[in-house]
């Protein structure tokens, strides 16, 4: 499942976490993985992660990619969901003495800030430390829509509907390469659109705009979206649709049901097989280069 090739330098993805709502376990789920919600951005392949997108319980896996060494970097939330946050206090790299974090996620309307937010579900009784104990040097922050720097990265930050909450998609460029991560992404709240998957509408369009590798949410088949679409989730086709609109040159399909098994998505794979762009079905622990 690599699109790695040896000898570049360019920007580095790693899978750490590719299901969407509810880790998945057994044998059925072994090969694409279980674990939620995570991707690592390297600056290049030998090179350890320095930016992470979204803390589900795949940020376990992050811990293997750092040597040895204690995370140094920042962490952007698409949003506050368990399948995106609740991997915080399991990072090993994260949660020691010598390790800096910074995590960033949306800003909220009434105000309420990032610790506090994450302290709703990470403090007694629901678990036995808040944010503030985690070891390292933490900051906790909030961003708006626009764009920013971090880690030697240009990012945009755009909203996405998305249910429960708000939910951003983000485009990060280091001069060369640019990824799109637009993960819990409902484009049906807009509308059937033209091909009755839902609008493509100008942020996503704008987030995807001419990327290298455009990762997106396919929790579902288009079969499957009148009677799941309300949970607020994107159809495999609609997401292979935006990359061709929008000019990526690949596209990543993920956010996998949880009930989705390897055979299943075996058979998505073969289904755009001959899509107009290259569509891979992401697996944890993958890796694509820039």
């Amino acid at each position: 499942h690599s699109a790695q090739r040896p000898g570049l330098t360019g920007v580095l993805i790693t899978f750490c976490g590719v299901r969407g709502s509810t880790p998945a376990t057994g044998a059925r789920f072994a090969r694409y993985g279980g674990d939620t919600s995570c991707v690592a951005v390297s600056h290049s392949a030998g090179s350890p992660p320095v930016l992470l997108l979204d803390a589900g319980t795949g940020l376990a896996n992050v811990t293997g990619l750092l040597g040895g060494e204690p995370f140094t970097g920042t962490m952007l939330l698409t949003h506050l969901h368990w399948d995106h946050s609740l991997g915080l206090p399991f990072f090993l790299g994260g949660d020691r003495d010598d390790a800096r974090v910074t995590l960033l996620l949306p800003d909220q309307e009434d105000g309420t800030g990032a610790e506090e937010l994450l302290a709703q579900v990470m403090s007694p009784p629901f678990f036995p430390i808040p944010p503030a104990g985690l070891r390292g040097d933490w900051r906790f922050g909030s961003i708006s829509p626009g764009q920013f720097k971090a880690e030697g990265f240009t990012v945009e930050a755009r909203e996405i509907p998305h249910k429960g909450g708000r939910t951003f998609g983000y485009r990060v460029s280091d001069g060369r390469g640019v990824l799109a991560y637009i993960t819990d992404h409902c484009p049906t709240a807009y509308g059937p659109g033209p091909d009755g998957l839902g609008e493509y509408h100008p942020d996503a369009m704008a987030l995807a705009d001419g990327a290298d590798l455009l990762v997106h949410d396919a929790q579902l088949l288009a079969e499957e979206l009148p009677a799941e679409a309300a949970f607020g989730h994107a159809a495999a086709e609609y997401a292979v649709r935006l990359a061709v609109l929008a000019g990526a040159r690949r596209l990543a399909l993920f956010h996998h049901k949880p009930s989705r098994t390897d055979a299943e998505l075996d058979e998505i794979a073969r289904r755009f097989e001959t899509a107009e762009i290259p569509v891979t079905v992401a697996s944890q622990g993958a890796t694509m280069e820039l």
